[in-house]
């Protein structure tokens, strides 16, 4: 592969309960003559399924991963113009280690051969492929998936790295109908909030990270998803906590209770929001009695003021830490990911602090639809590995729940 060359990476996302997959088509190096299309996109959430646990349950996530993948691979090629009726290819040969690929996949296992049956081998380069961060049944999914269509097609396997990808979707930018990389200086902040991680990672240089702070107990969506369930709201719970607090700013209900911030003027960039989920709990269980025989709207209104106050208390420890660490570290750009960089309050915030500290450091985050796990940012990480021929062998190539950049 060439960088003057369009390379088109087909990306699988499964690390925890989003299955996506999409094909890109990419042309040039890291930097303003890099752009990109997107031939084929298909993405389908599990929210709902999950909803009855409070949470993702991982067997499911994985029998589910494993009943999408084959019909939104047919429908991604289909959107590129690029599914065509095979020319008498057969895969004979290769059948008894496809089985054994796939013999701990029993879904993939029924549809996966029947769609190369079906079909001949598309225009693809590489398949990219998460192989972690992430629930590790469910990225065993996507990555035997990807090691079977590697074997079938024979094209090579970039294993990607699902926060790397976080990074990179923050910094499309969308031309037309094609995207290319903001113009951007380094040093980079990347500011990684997600339902597993919250984390601040500093790049000095193109894919070199070093991360200089990390939650130490509850991850900052997770924290969101857990104080949701301590006040009775839905899954997911980060969207519920956002709707009321955002209803409880409207109405100007402000909160009669302050939470700690919790180690915001510590002198390290670590995070914990394990604390401030157990002062939710203590006084939700101390007050929330009292209010259940009260009209309706009086309980509501109580969880409004803990949904406002839970996400200040968030977003002021996220962005104390950040800021400091842009003075101190001399960034000139802040990248937010994670599905959590979806939060409009936190989004609105950050760049109010900036704005206020005149500093003229960039803030990158990316388009909403973006924000949440996504085969797209997946396969965009792949291309550059692509390009500087990265690869792994297929036998070689493991899950890790617990991947760090």
């Amino acid at each position: 592969m060439r960088y003057n060359e369009c390379v088109r990476i087909l990306g699988i996302e499964t690390s925890c309960d989003e299955t996506a997959v999409c094909l890109i088509e990419g042309t040039g190096v890291f930097g303003a003559d890099f752009t990109f299309k997107i031939l084929g996109n298909s993405l389908a959430s599990q929210a709902a399924l999950h909803a009855q646990y409070g949470g993702v349950f991982p067997n499911l996530a994985k029998r589910e991963h494993a009943k999408n993948l084959v019909p939104m691979l047919e429908v991604t090629l289909r959107e590129a113009g690029n599914l065509h009726p095979h020319k008498g290819e057969s895969f004979v040969l290769q059948r008894t280690l496809l089985c054994r690929i796939l013999e701990r996949e029993p879904e993939l296992h029924e549809r996966l051969p029947v769609f190369l049956g079906k079909y001949g081998k598309p225009d693809v380069d590489a398949i990219a492929v998460t192989h972690g961060p992430g629930l590790e049944p469910a990225l065993w999914v996507g990555i035997n998936f990807a090691k079977a269509l590697s074997l079938i097609w024979d094209v090579p396997i970039v294993a990607v790295d699902h926060m790397e990808g976080h990074i990179l979707s923050a910094m499309i930018e969308e031309r037309g109908k094609e995207f290319s990389i903001f113009n951007f200086q380094f040093p980079v902040l990347a500011l990684l909030i997600s339902g597993g991680h919250t984390e601040l990672v500093l790049s000095r240089e193109w894919r070199r990270y070093e991360r200089i702070g990390e939650t130490r107990d509850d991850a900052a969506g997770e924290a969101f998803d857990k104080v949701a369930r301590l006040i009775d709201l839905s899954y997911p719970g980060g969207p519920e906590i956002s709707r009321l607090a955002k209803e409880a700013r409207e109405k100007n209900i402000v909160p009669d209770f302050k939470f700690t911030r919790p180690m915001r003027h510590d002198k390290g960039f670590d995070f914990s929001f394990s604390g401030l989920k157990t002062a939710v709990r203590t006084l939700y269980e101390s007050k929330g009695p009292s209010l259940k025989d009260a009209p309706r709207t009086v309980l509501e209104e109580f969880k409004m003021q803990i949904a406002r106050e839970f996400e200040d208390t968030v977003a002021d420890v996220l962005i104390e830490k950040t800021m400091r660490a842009v003075e101190e570290f001399g960034v000139n750009t802040i990248v937010v990911g994670g599905g959590v960089s979806a939060n409009d309050h936190i989004r609105l915030r950050l760049a109010e602090a900036l704005a206020e500290s005149g500093n003229l450091t960039a803030l990158l985050m990316p388009p909403k639809e973006l924000a949440t796990d996504n085969a797209i940012m997946i396969a965009l990480a792949g291309y550059f590995h692509a390009l500087n021929k990265e690869f792994t062998a297929p036998e070689l190539l493991t899950a890790n729940g617990n991947l760090r950049l």
